[in-house]
C-alpha cells in the first residue's frame, strides 16, 4: 500500500508540472518575446513565435488560437485550435495538426503566402513549421520536427520552435489533443504585435485569399 501511494504521488507530481500553467517566476525568466502555450492531452510545449520574421505566419496562428480572425470552421470569437486532434504523426519526423476535421483536408477557408526568412532554417527538432500542399497553400495546418529537417526548407515556412516540452511532441500519437493554446506577450515589441490587424492588411494585399 505504501509503494502504490508513494507511485501514485510521483505520477501526480508528473502530470502536474506536465500540465501546469507558466508560474510568475517562469514568466519572469523568460526574454521578451512572443509565445504560445500549446496545452495537449500529452502536457504542455512552450513555443517562442517568430512574430518579427514571418509577421503573416505568426499572425495567422495567433489570431486563429485566440479566435480573433474569422473562419469557416469555428464561429466568431472561438479559440479554432481547441479540441482539435494531431492527426498525422510520423515518427522521428513530425507531428501534425490543425485541422478542424481531423482527416488532413481541412482548413479555415482560406489560404495565404509563404513567408521564407533566411535566419529560419529546419536545422533541428522542435521547429514550429506550417503544413502545406504546395505554394500559397497555407491554411491552420502545422507540424513539429523530432529532429532536423532540412530538405523542407524554402518549401514549408518556419514561424517559431520548441522552448520547453520537446518530450511532449516526440510522446505525441496520432489522435492526442489540443486542449487550448494560450498565447503570451512579453516586452513592448509582442504586446504591440496586433495579430488581426496584420491579418487584414495581408489580406487586403491580396496575400490571402478564399478557398476556391
Amino acid at each position: 500500500m505504501k509503494r502504490f501511494t508513494l507511485m501514485l504521488t510521483g505520477l501526480l507530481l508528473f502530470a502536474g508540472s506536465a500540465f501546469a500553467q507558466l508560474s510568475k517566476a517562469e514568466m519572469k525568466e523568460l526574454p521578451d518575446g512572443l509565445y504560445a502555450q500549446m496545452q495537449t492531452s500529452k502536457g504542455n510545449i512552450l513555443l517562442f513565435l517568430e512574430f518579427q520574421k514571418t509577421p503573416l505566419t505568426v499572425a495567422n496562428f495567433v489570431g486563429l488560437a485566440e479566435g480573433t480572425i474569422a473562419n469557416d470552421a469555428k464561429p466568431a470569437g472561438t479559440p479554432y485550435y481547441d479540441g482539435i486532434v494531431f492527426h498525422r504523426v510520423i515518427a522521428d519526423f513530425m507531428i501534425q495538426g490543425g485541422d478542424p476535421t481531423g482527416t488532413g483536408r481541412g482548413g479555415p477557408g482560406y489560404r495565404f503566402k509563404d513567408e521564407f526568412h533566411s535566419d529560419l532554417k529546419h536545422t533541428s527538432a522542435g521547429i514550429l513549421s506550417m503544413a502545406n500542399a504546395g505554394p500559397f497553400t497555407n491554411g491552420s495546418q502545422f507540424f513539429i520536427t523530432h529532429k532536423d529537417t532540412p530538405w523542407l526548407d524554402g518549401k514549408h515556412a518556419i514561424f517559431g520552435h520548441v522552448v520547453s516540452g520537446q518530450e511532449v511532441v516526440d510522446a505525441i500519437a496520432q489522435g492526442d489533443t489540443i486542449n487550448h493554446i494560450m498565447i503570451i506577450r512579453k516586452g513592448k515589441m509582442a504586446k504591440k504585435f496586433d495579430a488581426a490587424a496584420v491579418f487584414a492588411a495581408a489580406k487586403e494585399a491580396g496575400d490571402v485569399k478564399a478557398d476556391k
